[in-house]
């Protein structure tokens, strides 16, 4: 019986005519996800190709997709179920490996530059172990790997090569990441970024600009500035209203049709951020504001620079000028010492908020952070009953936010991903400027919109994660677009056939954390 790893199986290519193919597996958040597109940019410069992409090889697993000959995991080390996550599947791993003696495993990010000789240690059939600022070398250190018949190991202390100089292979043709700066410079008790990612480094605007306008020449029409903390932006060049310069200029670009932005920090929002994102159009009236708790006291705990009555008073600026913004967040529940007055003020704060979607977390106690040495760790009972005490109130707040579109007419991107039950509802998904998650039926005879186009439907109903819109004919607008024509152009230059609900082959899996919404229902 072989043996499978989610779509990884015990069988691989060993016909050297054919190009070796690969896997990257991501975990954690948006910076992970776009390090991984440099990844798999590297890894096709170097001649591999992507399991899904690669001809007609009669090897395949289970599910029928392609084997990898390298399997490459992008760690996070901000929870401890990434820990977990990544030690069961190497775990899995090796006994595949054993039966195919030409596989590569490669592990980075995050966890692998934290962790370093225990991975090896843990898992010695790792061939190859790199951190966070020496994305870069990957292929050398497989290559060398593979030349030496030895596990390699290469963790840089500082960055060595900016990521967005590397190839890249996007995830989408519609939209694409654009990293503004890596690092941070904050010292929050819960978080070893700043351990992992070092101080931050900021690209220098020009280089920016050039970026999102060779991304729009390519045919995307949404750009999402990436920084563990965008607002600081420009501080490393001494300009400390560098970011909303930046979002008025991505107003200028030609064919840019959406920005995005993830994620500010409360303390470093300014009103001219607000300004920018009201006045320039296509910066979409959305924003993601982590929260982490709204306990004057955790906060301080937390090294958190802002309290709760700053917090809301950002909300109530940005809602004065954009009154349509729907608003996420990420709160932490059971922080050290989190009383239950605490955990109160925190539901208090968000019944305030109104936030559209919020990105809900059980603290997770992490070596190295200075909040895993505090007294009053909470008993995991504890922290439990008020996870769901918190997520069931904004469950009920996102539900009550969501009914208010119901009516409303909203413009959606076309996403190649679309709902769990989409087989049987035959509806599309895509993305309103707010980032809200709607599902959509395309009317008898109208014409079906490509991933990238543009359609405009009235939203007939709503729940907590998604809204669906079933229009009529008479209600349903589509605008082909330039993205769209990217799409048929991959898909031609790919030899893919679209299935008739717009979605892609078998991707490699992507678990993501916030600002990402999660695809839910129909």
């Amino acid at each position: 019986m072989s043996l499978t790893l989610e779509g990884v199986d015990s069988s691989a290519n060993t016909n050297p005519s054919q190009p070796r193919t690969y896997q990257v597996r991501t975990y954690g958040c948006q910076m992970n996800v776009h390090d991984s597109e440099r990844m798999a940019g590297l890894l096709e410069a170097a001649g591999m190709v992507a399991v899904e992409e690669a001809g007609d090889t009669p090897i395949r697993d289970a599910n029928g997709d392609l084997i990898p000959d390298v399997v490459v995991f992008n760690t996070c080390a901000v929870r401890e179920n990434a820990d977990n996550k990544l030690y069961g599947n190497l775990g899995m791993l090796a006994h595949i490996k054993e039966s195919n003696p030409g596989m590569q495993i490669a592990v980075g990010g995050c966890l692998a530059q934290k962790d370093r000789d225990v991975i090896q240690k843990r898992a010695p059939w790792v061939d190859v172990v790199f951190g966070t600022h020496n994305v870069g070398a990957l292929p050398v250190l497989l290559e060398r790997a593979r030349h030496n018949a030895d596990a390699q190991m290469e963790i840089l202390e500082s960055l060595d090569v900016f990521p967005s100089t590397l190839p890249t292979r996007r995830d989408s043709v519609y939209a694409g990441w654009v990293s503004i700066s890596v690092g941070c410079n904050n010292t929050c008790t819960f978080c070893i970024v700043p351990a992992l990612r070092g101080k931050e480094r900021d690209r220098r605007p020009g280089e920016i600009l050039a970026e999102i306008k060779a991304l729009v020449d390519d045919g995307a029409i949404e750009v999402t500035l990436l920084g563990q903390n965008v607002n600081s932006y420009g501080v490393e060049f001494g300009d400390r209203l560098a970011f909303g310069k930046l979002l008025r200029a991505c107003g200028e670009i030609e064919g840019l049709e959406r920005v995005r932005f993830t994620s500010p920090h409360p303390a470093s929002f300014t009103d001219d951020v607000i300004l920018a994102m009201a006045q320039t159009p296509n910066v979409m009236p959305q924003l993601h504001m982590p929260l982490q708790s709204g306990s004057d006291k955790v906060l301080k705990d937390m090294r958190r620079s802002y309290r709760s009555t700053k917090f809301l008073g950002i909300l109530e600026k940005v809602r004065a000028q954009m009154p349509q913004a729907a608003i996420s967040t990420d709160i932490i529940v059971g922080f050290p010492g989190e009383s239950e007055e605490d955990f109160q003020a925190t539901l208090d704060v968000v019944e305030k908020s109104r936030f559209a979607t919020a990105f809900t977390f059980q603290y997770s106690k992490r070596p190295g952070t200075p909040a895993a040495e505090l007294a009053d760790q909470l008993p995991k009972e504890v922290v439990q009953e008020r996870f769901l005490r918190l997520t069931a109130l904004q469950d009920r707040i996102s539900a009550e936010e969501n009914a208010k579109q119901v009516g409303s007419r909203v413009e959606v991107m076309v996403t190649a991903q679309s709902g769990r039950k989409a087989a049987q509802t035959h509806r599309l998904s895509g993305r309103s400027r707010d980032q809200r998650l709607v599902h959509f039926s395309v009317p008898d005879g109208a014409q079906v919109p490509r991933p990238g186009d543009l359609v405009t439907v009235s939203i007939t109903e709503a729940a907590s994660f998604h809204l669906i819109a079933d229009p009529s004919a008479a209600e349903y607008e589509l605008r082909r677009s330039r993205a769209g024509d990217a799409w048929d152009r991959a898909q031609a230059q790919s030899c893919a056939v679209p299935s008739a609900s717009g979605t892609q082959g078998s991707k490699s899996s992507v678990s993501l954390g916030m600002p990402s919404l999660p695809v839910r229902g129909a």
